[in-house]
C-alpha cells in the first residue's frame, strides 16, 4: 500500500460511467410499468452508493478514505442503462477507485434486478471520466 502520510488533505472528486446494456423488453418495462423485482433503478443507486463506502473492502490496496458524498444517475437510453457516478471526499488520496467501484456495483444490481426478463444484460464500458485535487490537479476524459 502507497504511504499516502506526507500528502495534503484536499477535496477531491472523482466521475466514473458505465452501461448496462439491455433488451427492449427491458428498457419497455423500465419506461412503463418496471422489472417484476422492483424499483431496478432506485436500488442499482442505492447499491452504487453501498459500494462507494465500502470500496476499500472490495479492493485491494485501496485506501480507506472519507467518502463524503455520493451520486448516482441511472438513465435509461434505447441500449440500456447509462450509470454516472460522482464521488467527493476531502482526503490525503483520490476517490477514482470508488467512483468506478459504484458504478460497477450499480450495473450488478441492475443485472440481478432485470435477469429474468434478460439474461443477456451485459455491464460495459465502465471508466473514470473525470477527476479534481490532489497533487495532479484536473483531469477529464477527452
Amino acid at each position: 500500500m502507497v504511504d499516502v502520510s506526507a500528502k495534503d488533505v484536499t477535496v477531491r472528486t472523482a466521475s466514473a460511467a458505465g452501461l448496462v446494456r439491455c433488451s427492449g423488453a427491458v428498457v419497455d418495462a423500465l419506461r412503463g410499468d418496471g422489472v417484476p423485482k422492483g424499483d431496478a433503478l432506485a436500488v442499482a443507486r442505492l447499491a452504487g452508493i453501498q459500494a462507494a463506502k465500502r470500496t476499500p473492502d472490495l479492493v485491494p490496496l485501496a485506501h480507506p478514505v472519507a467518502v463524503h458524498a455520493v451520486e448516482v444517475d441511472a438513465v435509461v437510453v434505447d441500449e440500456g442503462v447509462e450509470l454516472t457516478a460522482t464521488v467527493r471526499t476531502a482526503d490525503r488520496t483520490g476517490v477514482e477507485m470508488e467512483a468506478l467501484t459504484c458504478v460497477a456495483v450499480a450495473g450488478l444490481a441492475l443485472v440481478d434486478m432485470v435477469k429474468a426478463l434478460d439474461r443477456e444484460a451485459v455491464i460495459t464500458d465502465v471508466r473514470v471520466t473525470a477527476k479534481t485535487g490532489g497533487r495532479s490537479g484536473s483531469w477529464a476524459r477527452g
